[in-house]
């Protein structure tokens, strides 16, 4: 286990999390830091280190929330918010169990992510510009984290003795060590067998076993790879908010669109619950009711008479 840092290290750190990781926005961030230095105040009061923090410390911590008169959805999120900040200390080594676990997940309504099309994904792997070294590099990330539906921290630490190009697959080690086999799309595969061949530049001791890597040879950063794809989605000229995650969002999305069942997706992505899958048929849903409202002919005559 490793030694918690300081709290204002901790708040940086949780933070770079729910940007890199979780791809959350500005706003929502901050409602979560905003509660977190609730949390902490709380145990801090109560002479509990966060690394010790038991659930029925946790357990009183959602009570003084109801006896302070804050609305049941304020709750709701607050203890989201709690329940991620715990798993971030368990996936970064802080803690060896989750307090959290047997604390009940609140319904705040679904959050639709943000979903690329094709066309917005074809349009940054071809903003790399070419001319530069880490170009055969960017293109093999950008097709990986699409075609296998990866997550960041997936993607930065994969080894090349789980990557099976001939086969087509890649073995993850996801949420809680656990493995599972994703397939790779033909794109993907062509473009780390060109990366592996001509865009490995270096390897530094030490890093051999990784599968992509930095300019200096070392294995790259979850940072780095929220700045590859912020920079390629600027370049391409789209306007939404993006992060590495928007990618798992649309390879999820695209599969569903295409007839991929909610059970095979779910074990794509290493979803431990269907329900946290299920999102992705909302969102479906949404953009069908979208398409109708468009393109509904009731729809058309009602617009063009509000313009005669």
């Amino acid at each position: 286990m490793r030694p918690v840092p300081d709290q204002p290290r901790l708040m940086a750190l949780y933070d770079s999390y729910l940007r890199l990781e979780r791809g959350l926005s500005d706003n929502t961030r901050q409602s979560y830091s905003t509660d977190l230095r609730h949390l902490l105040t709380f145990l801090d009061d109560c002479n509990v280190a966060v690394n010790e923090a038991t659930q029925a410390d946790l357990d009183a911590f959602a009570a003084s929330l109801r006896d302070l008169g804050i609305s049941p959805r304020s709750q709701a999120r607050v203890i989201s918010g709690m329940k991620s900040f715990f798993h971030f200390l368990l996936l970064e080594h802080y803690i060896d169990t989750d307090p959290t676990l047997l604390i009940p997940a609140p319904n705040i309504g679904q959050h639709l992510p943000e979903v690329l099309t094709v066309e917005e994904i074809d349009a940054m792997v071809a903003a790399i510009d070419l001319s530069k070294p880490e170009a055969q590099r960017n293109r093999a990330i950008i097709e990986t984290l699409y075609g296998s539906g990866l997550r960041v921290s997936e993607l930065v630490d994969m080894t090349l003795n789980r990557v099976f190009l001939d086969e087509g697959y890649l073995i993850v080690e996801g949420k809680g060590n656990k493995q599972r086999m994703v397939p790779l799309s033909a794109v993907a595969v062509d473009e780390i067998r060109e990366y592996l061949t001509t865009g490995r530049l270096s390897v530094k001791p030490g890093n051999e076993h990784y599968l992509f890597l930095n300019r200096r040879g070392a294995r790259l950063t979850r940072v780095m790879i929220f700045y590859i794809v912020r920079s390629l989605a600027e370049a391409a000229g789209i306007k939404k908010t993006i992060s590495p995650h928007t990618l798992r969002h649309s390879f999820a999305t695209h599969l569903l669109e295409g007839g991929a069942s909610l059970r095979a997706i779910q074990m794509m992505l290493g979803h431990e619950s269907i329900a946290t899958t299920e999102i992705y048929l909302h969102l479906d849903s949404t953009r069908l009711r979208e398409e109708i409202m468009l393109h509904h002919p009731r729809n058309i005559k009602h617009q063009n008479n509000g313009q005669s």
